[in-house]
């Protein structure tokens, strides 16, 4: 663990855990009107906004609220709640109840700019017309999961793919930044930009990586300086300027990014184990699948009747 890092106290990053567990589920949240996952849809919702000209830190704290809140919520967001007929403040309202439910597991300074932000997140009605086009190619390429050199590759179903990646990397960033002073716009933008390079770039995993040798390098490079060139100019500055973070975990933007990216990496993993190991009884007893109301003995009658 790095100076930057330990300088936020240990215990921060194992409770944060839980809160970043039901935030990468947004990764598996569908919705009926709309398509893709709530998480790719945010991903490209965030590469709107800025090519819009919407500055980093607006965009990072909006769809932290966001995904903060869809981690109770899940697809009950903002313009759905408004347009089922709630007013702007009840929608507020619901949306804060939400993050009250994780903000204990959250920097203070950070719950702040999430609360800020939810009157802007009912007001937005933005779209992802204006996404470039390296969006929709991260929103088909396929993440490999988990590889090892000389190893048979651990194929998993369904796969996750990079645009939902890279957003879970820029939100986890970017709730971590001011646990080790890291700037939070930037910690946001890394994330979303650090697999630029597989718009065009199909992913291997690591054992792909290490047969391209000498060549991964120079590839990655000129595969991002690719898709930067489809950004308006002082977009991509900024963007190339938060993609040099990735180099060390030394400083405050590299220790939340890189903390960012194992987290999710892991968490995703554990996903899919838990819903291999997963039981009926998880659901009946832990979750309550049946749970209390005016029909619950009725229900309990017949499943014990039907032997479930």
């Amino acid at each position: 663990m790095t100076a930057v890092l330990a300088a936020a106290p240990t215990r921060r990053l194992a409770a944060v855990v839980p809160a970043f567990r039901q935030i990468g589920d947004l990764k598996r949240v569908r919705v009926a009107h709309a398509d893709g996952s709530v998480a790719a849809r945010a991903f490209e919702r965030s590469w709107a906004a800025l090519v819009d000209g919407a500055d980093p830190a607006a965009v990072a704290a909006r769809e932290c609220a966001a995904a903060v809140a869809g981690a109770r919520l899940a697809g009950l967001d903002a313009a759905t709640l408004t347009a089922c007929g709630l007013s702007a403040p009840d929608a507020e309202t619901v949306l804060a109840r939400a993050v009250a439910e994780l903000a204990d597991a959250l920097h203070g300074a950070t719950v702040g700019r999430l609360r800020d932000a939810l009157p802007g997140l009912v007001a937005d009605r933005a779209t992802a017309d204006a996404a470039p086009s390296f969006v929709s190619a991260l929103c088909r390429q396929p993440r490999a999961g988990a590889t090892a050199p000389g190893r048979p590759r651990l194929m998993v179903e369904p796969a996750e793919n990079h645009a939902e990646h890279s957003w879970a990397v820029a939100v986890y960033a970017a709730l971590l930044a001011d646990d080790v002073g890291a700037d939070f716009g930037q910690a946001f933008l890394l994330g979303l930009a650090h697999h630029l390079h597989n718009a065009r770039l199909p992913d291997a995993g690591f054992a792909g990586e290490q047969l391209l040798g000498e060549h991964l390098d120079p590839i990655v490079d000129r595969l991002t300086e690719m898709e930067l060139a489809c950004l308006p100019a002082a977009l991509a500055a900024r963007v190339d300027a938060a993609l040099a973070g990735r180099v060390d975990v030394d400083t405050p933007l590299g220790a939340a990014f890189h903390a960012a990216d194992v987290l999710d990496r892991v968490l995703q993993t554990h996903h899919h184990a838990r819903v291999a190991a997963f039981t009926a009884e998880q659901a009946l007893v832990d979750l309550q699948l049946v749970h209390d109301g005016p029909f619950a003995g009725y229900h309990r009658a017949v499943l014990r009747a039907a032997g479930l």
